[in-house]
């Protein structure tokens, strides 16, 4: 029998993430962690349907590849660079930054407006 949807994910539900986030900036101040961890929730999630649809692509793979390497940075000193290396972090990063140079493909958005 496999595990409920929830049961399955590293931390469950927001507040457990909003744990998962307080480690991963253990700079920060408690008292900004949880709105760090909507910024990084809204961020990745404007930025990641920007990139699937290819509109904005270079700022969007910029920012992406910039917010990326943010969560690295974050993973290694919270929990250790072995686990922003098993995520593919770094190479997710590198992928972001590569759209950056490659541009907007033919079937994006972009490439349909010509930009």
């Amino acid at each position: 029998m496999s595990k409920p949807f929830v049961e399955s994910v590293a931390w469950g539900d927001f507040a457990h993430f909003t744990q998962y986030v307080g480690q991963l900036n253990p700079w920060a101040p408690a008292a900004l962690i949880p709105m760090l961890a909507w910024v990084s929730t809204g961020a990745e999630l404007v930025l990641g349907v920007l990139l699937i649809l290819g509109l904005f692509t270079p700022w969007a793979a910029l920012l992406s590849g910039m917010l990326l390497l943010m969560f690295a940075g974050g993973m290694s000193i919270g929990t250790g660079i072995k686990s922003a290396l098993n995520y593919s972090v770094f190479s997710a990063a590198a992928g972001a930054f590569t759209l950056v140079v490659l541009g907007a493909g033919p079937w994006s958005v972009d490439g349909w407006r010509g930009g």
